[in-house]
């Protein structure tokens, strides 16, 4: 970490992980991990999933997720819930930014501050 326990914006790279979807890997613990997601209008999350549990919130913008078959379109202020193991897919309706919480952390997305 940049400073003992504080991360600031600057000292988290920001990564395009596939056209239009940039991540941000902020805090990290042993149990958690707390990352930015902005997605360019159109950008598609391909369906996938993962053995983490995710939590997140939408904090501008408009998405369109499917989590487990079942689709919803989701403002600033929605958030969701999805057990490690379930299927989800997203597309940005218009520029979105999302917080998403994951335990435990994905190893894939370990690129702490430095």
């Amino acid at each position: 970490m940049a400073d003992g326990y504080f991360i600031l914006p600057q000292d988290a790279e920001q990564i395009e992980m596939l056209a239009g979807i940039h991540r941000r890997t902020l805090g990290t613990t042993d149990e958690v991990m707390l990352c930015e997601f902005f997605l360019e209008r159109g950008a598609v999350v391909p369906l996938h999933s993962h053995d983490n549990d995710q939590v997140g919130y939408v904090v501008y913008g408009r998405l369109e997720m499917t989590i487990g078959g079942q689709t919803r379109v989701l403002q600033p202020g929605d958030s969701y819930a999805i057990p490690g193991g379930i299927q989800h897919t997203a597309r940005a309706e218009v520029d979105t930014l999302i917080i998403d919480c994951f335990s435990p952390p994905r190893a894939d997305y370990r690129t702490e501050a430095r």
